[in-house]
């Protein structure tokens, strides 16, 4: 089964990384691909290494007006530059938004692919959760579902790499900056808080107030590593227990004994998650790691596009981790 598929920003990071899934799926074709800058070149010309079939396709202008016929279009475009365009494609088309517009928006779901994935089956607009609460959420999902922590007073920790930024991120993502340098940026206000906050709330059914998210800048290409502080008493292999439990049978999550390590996802699609508890002190830490490009971007992308075409989910991400 040939499935018509279009990219949507096909020159940055994470539209890049959906090309390379997209590449090799097996159900998957793409036949249309859009930028700005890159308007007018060979997919060749931006990628070198793009498969041999797909090496004389021309970028296009984005404009949702002269879209080709598709079964499904990947957007991945900056926050605020997707809303007022995906607007305007065809309902039969169906939209995976990569980008932040859409998550938590009437007629769309949010997809948090490894926790909800029944919400997703069938659907046709899904709003890609965002690369931190991937790997946050995917951590704390399971003991919040069993009501082992307290949903109140989480304080996330996250580590991400440079790519996170995207492809045009201003001067201090750059080499001479990050390298050798630790910057934490977004105090307070990250866009990615009222999106975790909202979904710690349906997970738990309780209130998220004086959540604390700061994320923070390393010096390496890829990963996220989140370390989470909560309240509860709950042992250690009661955390651990809970979350294979709650991911028994899901493809993509590890669930393993040892604090994970951002190099055990890079290049794929799994999330790794793993706790440690102090009940004396009514403390449980929570640890995600995920691939910001994988699991928080475009693998989940595609994961959820397997969904919603009713496609095996592991379908075109069964490829490894690069290791080392």
């Amino acid at each position: 089964m040939s499935i018509r598929v279009g990219i949507v920003g096909i020159s940055g990071f994470g539209g890049g990384e959906a090309l390379r899934l997209i590449a090799s799926h097996p159900s998957f074709e793409l036949v249309y691909a859009a930028g700005e800058s890159s308007a007018g070149s060979r997919l060749v010309d931006r990628f070198p290494g793009v498969p041999a079939r797909l090496a004389e396709l021309v970028i296009e202008k984005w404009d949702p007006a002269t879209l080709p016929e598709l079964d499904v279009l990947f957007a991945s475009l900056p926050t605020g530059a997707s809303a007022e365009a995906l607007a305007r494609v065809p309902g039969s088309v169906k939209i995976v938004d990569i980008g932040g517009d859409h998550r938590y928006v009437e007629g769309w779901a949010y997809g948090l692919a490894d926790i909800w994935p029944a919400r997703i089956e069938g659907q046709t607009r899904v709003a890609n959760p965002g690369c931190f609460p991937a790997a946050t959420l995917t951590a704390l999902a399971p003991l919040l579902a069993d009501k082992l922590i307290e949903p109140g007073n989480i304080v996330i920790d996250v580590k991400t790499g440079i790519s996170g930024a995207g492809r045009g991120g201003d001067s201090k993502f750059g080499y001479a900056e990050s390298n050798e340098n630790l910057i934490p940026y977004g105090l307070l206000r990250h866009t990615h808080m009222p999106e975790i906050a909202r979904t710690i709330e349906r997970l738990s059914g309780g209130s998220a107030a004086g959540l604390v998210f700061t994320p923070h800048l390393v010096p390496m290409t890829r990963g996220i590593l989140a370390t989470i502080y909560c309240r509860g008493s709950a042992s250690t292999e009661q955390c651990l227990e809970a979350a294979r439990r709650f991911y028994a049978g899901r493809a993509f999550v590890r669930v393993t004994d040892k604090p994970p390590q951002t190099k055990w996802a890079t290049g794929s699609n799994l999330a790794f998650v793993s706790y440690a508890a102090d009940p004396e002190r009514n403390l449980v830490i929570a640890m995600g790691v995920v691939d910001n490009l994988g699991k928080g971007a475009a693998g989940q992308a595609v994961q959820n596009a397997n969904l919603i075409c009713g496609l095996p989910e592991t379908a075109g991400l069964d490829g490894a981790p690069i290791w080392p």
